[in-house]
């Protein structure tokens, strides 16, 4: 792929709309927080980390995810986090993220839920203040867990709505997929939806297609997390096609997690060339190999994609994500003014 189409996509804007907090922790920023908060990590060093970043699946990866949150104490650590996240996305021309996060994941260890989000909020709030940078959160609930907990754990977080009603604007379904389908929640988010919180689930990467159909049937989701697997159901790639449901896939991890052996074989392509509203993000891009550039230019290259695609696939996630009408215009515009430059 030429270097030119390289720095066309490092300077297309962007939105990333699958993206988990805790999964953009780097080993450096691990090691820096066990050492403070005196957590003893199960590596002896930062090289000792990448090299175990080899998973055979979602499991073994979750397992790894989970080892390194225990570092996660205090709202400072919550705020370096998400800092250093952001100044990596605004390197790579993200203007908007809607990120997830995993207060099960946290309050399990005995870390009080206000700390996450205060400390999410206050690193999302500051780079909105200074830079322009425009964020959102949601609230993942953890599916290998039960439905009371996850209910549990939205009636703990209520009463920090108003405090963050700026930021906190959905709920979503995410870790082991496989043994949990959607319809395991579908009364926390009847009683989610009812409140008016955006709804999203993942649903079809380790998954069936039944799963997406049971995100849109039951869960009544507005996004699906990944459905690289409805390329199974051919009734199922019509009705995301005619409904123009936004799927937030995630290629880099898809190869990393073993969902695709090859990233020549991903179907993001074909998705989008079959009018599906396709985007791409990073998912967990410090375990996963990369940011939002990185993944855009390994599809670009393995599936070769073009610049119409390349804006098609910017434009479908400003499209998709849950902010007003009148600033995804802006975002729009900007995409315009950005593609007829490099025209």
């Amino acid at each position: 792929m030429s270097t030119q189409l390289h720095d066309f996509i490092r300077g297309l804007p962007k939105a990333e709309l699958h993206l988990h907090i805790e999964g953009s922790l780097e080993p450096e920023l691990m090691f820096a927080l066990a050492q403070k908060n005196g957590v003893q990590l199960p590596y002896a060093s930062v090289e000792e980390v990448r090299a175990a970043y080899d998973f055979a699946d979602l499991q073994s990866f979750l397992d790894l995810y989970y080892a390194g949150a225990a570092v996660l104490q205090t709202e400072q650590d919550f705020f370096d986090l998400t800092h250093a996240y952001i100044e990596r996305a605004q390197a790579d021309n993200v203007r908007h993220v809607e990120l997830f996060f995993d207060p099960q994941t946290h309050t399990a260890r005995g870390i009080h839920i206000t700390t996450v989000f205060s400390g999410i909020a206050r690193a999302l709030r500051e780079a909105r203040a200074k830079q322009g940078f425009s964020g959102a959160m949601i609230l993942c609930f953890l599916r290998h867990l039960s439905e009371e907990d996850a209910i549990a754990t939205l009636e703990a977080a209520l009463p920090l709505r108003d405090e963050y009603a700026d930021l906190w604007t959905g709920v979503g379904l995410d870790s082991a997929e496989v043994g949990n389908p959607p319809e395991k929640f579908a009364h926390v988010f009847t009683i989610a939806q009812a409140m008016g919180f955006r709804l999203v689930a993942h649903a079809g990467e380790e998954g069936p297609p039944a799963y997406i159909h049971s995100a849109l049937d039951v869960l009544q989701v507005e996004r699906i997390d990944h459905g690289v697997r409805a390329e199974e159901d051919p009734a199922l790639m019509t009705r995301l096609q005619q409904s123009r449901m936004p799927l937030t896939v995630c290629p880099l991890s898809n190869l990393k997690l073993c969902v695709v052996k090859d990233m020549r074989e991903h179907n993001l392509a074909r998705m989008l060339r079959a009018g599906l509203c396709v985007t791409i993000n990073s998912d967990d891009p410090a375990y996963f190999g990369g940011y939002m550039n990185a993944n855009y230019i390994a599809t670009a290259d393995a599936l070769e994609l073009g610049k119409e695609e390349l804006l098609q696939l910017a434009r479908n996630a400003f499209e998709a994500s849950f902010v007003t009408p009148e600033q995804k215009q802006i975002w729009l515009d900007e995409l315009d003014a950005y593609a007829a430059k490099a025209a």
